[in-house]
């Protein structure tokens, strides 16, 4: 069947229940996988201490969760025609959901881990399938107002996840983060079964038959597994001063690298890397991937900074940060609505503006002096801009894609976003460290007694310890030690700004590749299919 017929059929095909009630069935399983990936974080701790295990053993927590995850994500659409999207979705929600019942129960760190591997291979597909539903179940015109129901799950859940792992580990146990999946899991799986169909067009790409391609699922697996390791461990273990991660970065290089070219050549590939030679597609994954790189950026480093120079508590900061979620969640509603009226390719402009302002105006603002009010405006200034870029991106990247691709589609696009984010917390926690450790030799190279500035400092405080009854030299040793404290302190404060400096640079970047993108028609969404 040609791919014109495809459309047609596609046309003329409407799902038997409305199709705003399946958007928010599919909403609400992409929302509980999104959020379980950040919703661990802050009880990494509590876990270790009660399985007995070390915190840098813990962390394999998230990064179990990540590699299956990220493994399942490229490959949803292909595992879609084999099994029927339905149930593959409905297959992904029950691993989703006994695993998490699994992960609650477990009675040691390698049973957690085991369960979290599960987890993530069920999770893996809820994201991409989801977004796949809502392109089939809305006509393009309307995919704009599906998408911003989607963005909602994708952006916010991030954002409240660490919140509200703290607030239930600390006031249950950290057991209760994976229990919340569980009702929510037999909820979603009986409305899914009742209000989602397949559309005509996937009956028949599976009536066709699909070839299990051995050899380039293999190579993914361990291409991206390493990948998403190496990212996760690159800083702890000093990156290339390890034969560990340098192993990791060889092997992730040749499985992926062997894995385009192995799947350019597939009839049936399980990735279809020939989609990249659209260039709004190609455009649309490399812009979702520095948003995801952006989004989690941003979520790692105001907390970080509040909790770790200021001195807030994981509570404060949290409270922090949710006033940007409110802004999103305002402003997505909003943009499902211009998405209709304005090119997309024009949303995006200004929201990569936007954004690229933001992070500059985070270097000039982000201070030691800096208010809890301040870092509110600061945060919502942040997130501003990131409402104007995920449904509009996420619409750009079906233009000029036939229908069968929806799948597959979604699939690359939501492993781009994820892979970005684990390359945006690998990226920022690598640069404030090592930036911190070069703006920390150079104001000690200033903390001289030949600087009079550094001398009157230390004096005075020497001075004010001696007036509260210590000894001359303990009191200078002390007033020394405040001054290194306090050098510490600013070095951080440093690496912080010249991060959120890298961040606008990439913004930037993102802006002017916009006016390369194909146009699309707001009021007839524009989706043509390729030649």
């Amino acid at each position: 069947m040609s791919a014109a017929d495809l459309t047609l059929d596609q046309d003329v095909w409407v799902p038997k229940y409305n199709p705003w009630l399946i958007a928010v069935v599919v909403a609400l399983a992409a929302f509980m996988e999104t959020l379980d990936t950040s919703i661990a974080n802050v009880a990494l701790p509590y876990m270790a201490g009660n399985l007995g295990a070390s915190n840098d053993q813990s962390t394999w927590v998230l990064t179990s969760y990540l590699v299956s995850n990220a493994i399942i994500l490229p490959i949803s659409g292909w595992l879609a025609v084999a099994l029927g999207r339905k149930r593959f979705f409905l297959s992904c929600l029950v691993i989703f959901t006994v695993s998490s019942l699994l992960c609650g129960v477990a009675p040691s760190l390698g049973f957690l881990l085991l369960f979290r591997v599960m987890q993530g291979a069920g999770g893996g597909g809820l994201q991409p399938m989801a977004q796949a539903i809502l392109a089939d179940t809305f006509p393009p015109e309307k995919r704009g107002l599906a998408f911003a129901l989607y963005g909602i799950t994708a952006i916010m859940a991030p954002t409240i996840g660490p919140t509200l792992g703290g607030w239930i580990t600390f006031n249950y146990s950290w057991r209760w983060i994976f229990f919340i999946n569980i009702p929510v899991g037999v909820v979603t799986w009986f409305l899914v079964r009742t209000v989602v169909e397949d559309p005509p067009y996937l009956s028949r790409l599976k009536a066709a038959g699909v070839k299990l391609d051995y050899i380039g699922i293999a190579l993914l697996t361990v291409g991206v597994g390493a990948l998403q390791i190496l990212l996760d461990k690159g800083q702890e273990d000093d990156w290339f001063g390890s034969r560990f991660i340098t192993t990791l970065v060889v092997a992730s290089a040749l499985c992926l690298i062997s894995l385009v070219i192995w799947e350019w050549y597939q009839k049936a590939p399980i990735i279809d890397v020939r989609m990249f030679k659209n260039f709004n597609f190609a455009s649309a994954s490399l812009m979702m991937f520095t948003l995801g790189t952006l989004l989690f950026s941003a979520l790692v480093l105001m907390p970080q900074f509040l909790q770790t120079l200021l001195g807030y508590t994981s509570e404060l900061a949290g409270l922090a940060l949710s006033a940007g979620g409110f802004v999103l969640l305002l402003e997505m509603p909003i943009m499902g609505q211009l998405t209709t009226k304005i090119q997309a390719r024009r949303l995006i402009a200004f929201g990569w503006l936007a954004l690229s302002i933001a992070m500059f105006y985070s270097t000039r603002r982000l201070d030691l002096q800096i208010g809890f009010n301040a870092a509110v405006w600061l945060r919502i200034s942040q997130v501003i801009g990131l409402g104007f870029l995920f449904v509009p991106i996420t619409l750009v990247a079906y233009v000029g894609v036939a229908p069968e691709k929806n799948n597959a589609v979604a699939g690359i696009v939501n492993f781009m976003r994820n892979m970005g984010s684990s390359v945006g917390t690998s990226l920022v926690t690598t640069l404030v460290a090592r930036r911190s450790q070069m703006h920390q030799l150079r104001l000690v190279e200033k903390a001289r007694i030949d600087n009079p500035n550094f001398t009157d400092v230390a004096q005075n405080l020497t001075q004010h310890f001696f007036n509260f009854g210590l000894g001359r030299h303990e009191a200078q040793s002390t007033a020394y030690a405040r001054v290194y404290q306090s050098l510490q302190a600013q070095a951080a404060s440093l690496a912080y700004v010249d991060t959120f400096m890298v961040l606008c640079v990439g913004a930037a970047i993102m802006f002017f590749l916009t006016f390369f993108l194909q146009k699309n028609d707001p009021g007839g969404g524009g989706f043509r299919v390729a030649e």
